[in-house]
């Protein structure tokens, strides 16, 4: 992947957009970045369930702002 560019890993914000359009409603996709892929660095489950509390946090917050 990574000699094509790809720098990231997506798959279900797609579905998400796809529905949205034939619904005709707005939709809204809040990512967080835990691996590196070009890097092979990866977030362990404890430090991503380290940091779920403020992710959320910060995803409400800018969903109301």
């Amino acid at each position: 992947m990574i000699r094509h560019g790809i720098l990231a890993v997506e798959m279900e914000s797609a579905a998400l957009y796809l529905s949205a359009a034939f619904a005709n409603i707005q939709a809204l996709a809040i990512f967080t970045v835990r691996d590196h892929l070009m890097r092979n660095e990866h977030l362990t489950a404890n430090e991503r369930e380290k940091d779920f509390n403020e992710i959320v946090e910060i995803a409400l917050n800018t969903i109301i702002a």
